[in-house]
C-alpha cells in the first residue's frame, strides 16, 4: 500500500517533468513511459522521448469530512482504495482491475456498477492538474480559464495533456457488501427488471447500491444487486474468490451470497472477469498449484505480453489447422431500450460467452463531456466481451470488431476506445467531439507533440 504523499514532494516530480519537457525541442514527440497498461491496442514503434511518471503513485491527501481526495495521476485503484478504505471511504466509481490508475480511468474512461448512480469516474473529479505538451501545467476546473480542458479531457487519452493530480469526491463505504444473482430466461426480461431497478435504486423493498449482469447465453442471464451491509448476518461467512472459488461461476451457483467490502470491489480481478481460463488458472488441477500472487489480472497481462511477443499459441494453432482468430475485446455502451436487441444480435453474429451487462446514467444532467457526451436523460447499458472469434476465409482482421461499431452506432451508442477501433477518420471524429478537440488540440498541443485521438485509437500510433 502507497502511504499519503507529502505535497511538496508532488510538486517537486510534477516540476522535473515538466521541466523535462521544456529543454526538449519544441517539435520532439513526448508521450508516457510507465510499467502497466491496460489497453487493448498494441503501438507503432516510435521516436517520442518517453517521460518516467512511475513517482506519480500515491495518495496526497484525504479530507474526511469534504470526502474528498487528492491523488497522483498514476495511482492505481488499488493503492488508492487501501488509502481511502483505511477512513471508511471509496472512491464514486472503483474499476474492476487493480492497476487501472485514477489518471487513465479519468482520460480513457471507466465504468463499475455504481455507475447507475454515480456515472463514470471522470464525473466525480472536482479539479485536476493537467501537464500539457508545452511543458505547463493547469489547474482545470468546471469554471474558470480551463473549464473546456475539464469537460474536454476525459475520453482524450492522453493526447491533450496528463492528469498529474486530480481531486475526486469520496462515498462512506460499509464492511460488507450482500448480494442477490437474479435468474432471468430472455434478455427482454433481464434488461426489463435492470431497468426498474436502475430507476428505483431498489428491489422488493431492499436498497440496491451497485448493480451489474452477467449474460452466459441468450437463456441464461443474471442481475446481480448488491446493497451495503454493516454486520453479518448469525451463521454468514463472507465468500474468498481469492484462492480456489471463481467470482463468475458463483453467480450461477447460488442465489445470494455475501463479501467484505474490498473483495465486492475486486470480484473480478482475480480471475480477470471469466478471461483466466484462457491460461488454464480455472482448472482446479492447476490452480491449486498457482501461486496466489499470481491470481490477478496483471499477472495475466504479462502472459499476454509474451504471446504478443513470440506468439507460441498462434503458431500452434496454425498448425493444428485451426481458423485465424481475430481478437474482439470491447466494451460498447447502448441505451437500455435496445440492450436487448444488440445482445441478441451480439449471440447471434459473434458468439463469445459470457458477456459483461453493467448499467451506466450520466450522474450530473447539466454537464456535456464533449469527447464523450451521452444523452443525459437516457440509461446504456455497458457490454463488455473479451474472446477472439474465428475468420471465415477471406475474412480480415478487424471484419468482426468492425461489424461491431456499426452495430452499435445504429442503435445510438458508441464504444470505448481502449482497444482496437476501425472507424474512418470523419465517422470518428462525429461520434468523439471532433470540433471541440481541434479547439483543445490547438491550445494545449499547439504543436502536435503528442499524437491525437485518431491517431492513438486507430491508426495506433
Amino acid at each position: 500500500m502507497r502511504g499519503v504523499s507529502d505535497q511538496d514532494a508532488y510538486l517537486a516530480r510534477v516540476e522535473r517533468l515538466a521541466a523535462e519537457i521544456r529543454s526538449l525541442p519544441a517539435d520532439q514527440p513526448v508521450r508516457l513511459r510507465k510499467k502497466t497498461s491496460n489497453l487493448f491496442r498494441t503501438r507503432q514503434p516510435s521516436k517520442a522521448t518517453g517521460l518516467d511518471v512511475t513517482d506519480l503513485d500515491g495518495v496526497i491527501s484525504i479530507d474526511d469530512e469534504a470526502l474528498t481526495a487528492d491523488v497522483q495521476g498514476m495511482t492505481t485503484y488499488e493503492h488508492l482504495l487501501d488509502a481511502t478504505l483505511a477512513h471508511g471511504l471509496a472512491p464514486l466509481v472503483v474499476p474492476q482491475l487493480k492497476t487501472i490508475t485514477l489518471g487513465g480511468a479519468v482520460t480513457g474512461l471507466g465504468i463499475e456498477s455504481t455507475s447507475f448512480r454515480s456515472g463514470l469516474p471522470h464525473e466525480s473529479v472536482l479539479e485536476m492538474d493537467v501537464l500539457t505538451a508545452t511543458g505547463e501545467v493547469v489547474t482545470a476546473r468546471p469554471e474558470g480559464e480551463h473549464s473546456a480542458l475539464f469537460y474536454g479531457f476525459p475520453n482524450s487519452y492522453g493526447s491533450l495533456g496528463y492528469a498529474t493530480r486530480l481531486r475526486i469526491e469520496l462515498e462512506r463505504v460499509h464492511p460488507y457488501v450482500r448480494l442477490r444473482h437474479l435468474r432471468f430466461r430472455s434478455a427482454e426480461e433481464l434488461f426489463a427488471a435492470m431497468t426498474e431497478v436502475c430507476a428505483s435504486q431498489e428491489h422488493e423493498g431492499t436498497p440496491v447500491h451497485f448493480v451489474d449482469g452477467t449474460a452466459f447465453s441468450g437463456q441464461e442471464l443474471y442481475l446481480t444487486l448488491g446493497t451495503w451491509a454493516d454486520e453479518l448476518e448469525p451463521g454468514e461467512e463472507p465468500s474468498d474468490y481469492t484462492g480456489m472459488g471463481v467470482y463468475y461461476r458463483s453467480v450461477q451457483q447460488r442465489d445470494r451470497d455475501v463479501l467484505t467490502a474490498r473483495d465486492y470491489y475486486w470480484r473480478w480481478d482475480t480471475d480477470w472477469f471469466w478471461c483466466s481460463r484462457a491460461f488454464g488458472a480455472q482448472n482446479p488441477r492447476i490452480r491449486a498449484f498457482w501461486p496466489k500472487r499470481w491470481l490477478r489480472s496483471d499477472a495475466y497481462w504479462k502472459l499476454i505480453a509474451l504471446e504478443n511477443r513470440f506468439k507460441v499459441v498462434e503458431r500452434i494453432d496454425r498448425r493444428r489447422g485451426k481458423p485465424e482468430q481475430e481478437r474482439v475485446i470491447q466494451d460498447v455502451e447502448v441505451p437500455i431500450e435496445h440492450a436487448a436487441e444488440f445482445h441478441a444480435w451480439f449471440e447471434r453474429e459473434i458468439g463469445i460467452a459470457p458477456v459483461w451487462a453493467c448499467p451506466l446514467r450520466q450522474r450530473d444532467a447539466s454537464r456535456t463531456y464533449d469527447l464523450y457526451a451521452f444523452d443525459q436523460d437516457t440509461t446504456y447499458v455497458n457490454f463488455g466481451f473479451w474472446s477472439t472469434v474465428d475468420l471465415a476465409p477471406g475474412e480480415t482482421d478487424g471484419t468482426h470488431n468492425r461489424r461491431i461499431e456499426e452495430r452499435v452506432a445504429e442503435l445510438s451508442g458508441r464504444k470505448s476506445l481502449y482497444s482496437t477501433a476501425f472507424y474512418a477518420e470523419d465517422e470518428f471524429w462525429a461520434i468523439y467531439g471532433g470540433d471541440a478537440y481541434a479547439r483543445l488540440k490547438k491550445e494545449y498541443d499547439p504543436a502536435g507533440r503528442l499524437p491525437d485521438l485518431y491517431a492513438k485509437a486507430v491508426r495506433r500510433a
